[in-house]
């Protein structure tokens, strides 16, 4: 006879037509609930993934790591500059002027966060030049005033190339006319997009214009930092000041956008949770699947313990009958997770497409898209938390069938 003998029943019982139907359809709907919060589960957490790199590359690919500025305008910000650039964790760093203000055009009005770059040093710290849809970095001229927007402001103010508009910054210049904000016109001289928010309200200018517009006297207001590991930002950057002769003042990513980060780690954490107790629900529907099938099995399983299986034997039986059904439904899951957080970019975008209707704006999220990213540390855990679950739930009715007692079972027979 096959061996081991409790394996070739719980998979005889569990292949076996039953009786009652309603036995059947429970198992049936605890393998589904099974499959489907393990499927979901994976989903979610790769399109919290998603977010979570689109954060760093997109946005933190955009914005400094780092920022080192003196108690004014950096007198020799090239000498401070090399100095950085010599700690070993510090990839590259570039001088940059940084205002908030105004643009107008197209009759419409919108906040702007103005940077002045140097845009030969600006490449080595940003992805900007990877993202420009129209015009490059080096149509920024000093002495020319142009200008470089987002996408999302350009169709806002409806600009394009070669446009001009005017840059209102909110400090006032007292003239014989009266006192007057201090305003530019600029030449539009490329769009970029990122995808992201910053598509709507960051602009780049050369920094001697910028220099010219806030008044600094030609000289940067402070040094950006690429460092090798965002997360060692902080210290990286108190590393490089403490190099510095002089008072200076740092920053970093966690400071402006720190909070964002950490709001997608505590939601992927708590969604995370929530579904694994659909998971835990679907995985202990099979404690009642195995209740009625003990029950119903009852008389098999006297005559069995008459034959001579010790309870052992029998709680075997009836665990194996359960592995299969949480083996089975957390496979299929896990399959269907994996395809569906492989393919659920593209489908949302198809969807979107064919409904005409954008999920996602730029203007409210950060990125303008639905990203997934697949983790295996994620599918395992997932999948190896189904399973254990599963498991856990044969427990108790294999121990109940277990403490059947044959001549009890079998006086009505």
């Amino acid at each position: 006879m096959f061996r081991p003998l409790s394996f070739y029943i719980g998979l005889r019982y569990t292949a076996a037509k039953r009786r009652n139907h309603f036995i059947s359809f429970i198992s049936l709907t605890s393998m589904i609930g099974l499959m489907l919060g393990v499927a979901v589960l994976i989903i979610v957490l790769s399109v919290m993934n998603g977010f979570d790199r689109e954060l760093k590359q997109r946005i933190l690919g955009m914005v400094p790591h780092a920022v080192i500025q003196g108690t004014g305008p950096l007198e020799d910000w090239e000498a401070v500059d090399a100095r950085v650039e010599e700690h070993p964790r510090v990839l590259a760093a570039a001088p940059f002027i940084q205002g908030q203000g105004m643009v107008t055009g197209g009759g419409d009005v919108r906040g702007v966060m103005l940077n002045g770059i140097l845009p030969e040093q600006e490449r080595s710290v940003s992805i900007i030049e990877n993202h420009m849809i129209e015009g490059e970095l080096e149509d920024l001229v000093s002495g020319e005033f142009g200008i470089i927007v987002g996408r999302t402001m350009a169709r806002s103010l409806r600009l394009e190339v070669g446009d001009r508009l005017t840059v209102v910054l909110p400090e006032a210049s007292v003239t014989p006319a009266g006192v007057l904000p201090r305003l530019k016109r600029f030449t539009v001289k490329g769009i970029f997009s990122v995808g992201a928010e910053l598509d709507g309200n960051y602009t780049l200018v050369h920094m001697d214009d910028a220099a010219k517009l806030m008044r600094t006297g030609g000289k940067a207001e402070g040094v950006r930092l690429l460092v090798d590991d965002l997360f060692a930002a902080p210290r990286v950057a108190e590393e490089a000041a403490r190099q510095l002769d002089g008072r200076y003042f740092i920053s970093d990513w966690t400071r402006t956008h720190g909070n964002l980060f950490q709001a997608i780690r505590m939601e992927k954490t708590m969604i995370g949770l929530l579904l694994m107790f659909i998971v835990a629900v679907a995985a202990f529907n099979i404690v009642s699947t195995l209740v009625m099938v003990v029950t119903d099995k009852t008389a098999d399983i006297a005559i069995l313990r008459t034959m001579g299986a010790t309870p052992g034997r029998i709680m075997r039986i009836f665990i194996v009958q359960g592995a299969v059904i949480g083996v089975f439904g957390t496979l299929v899951g896990t399959t269907l997770g994996v395809l569906g957080a492989l393919n659920i970019s593209a489908f949302i975008s198809w969807l979107e497409k064919a409904l005409g209707h954008q999920f996602l704006s730029a203007d409210v999220y950060f990125i303008s898209y639905l990203p997934s990213q697949l983790q295996m540390q994620d599918v395992m855990i997932i999948s190896g938390a189904g399973l254990a679950m599963s498991l856990l739930a044969t427990i108790y009715p294999a121990w109940r069938a277990s403490r059947i007692d044959p001549a009890e079972a079998l006086r009505y027979e």
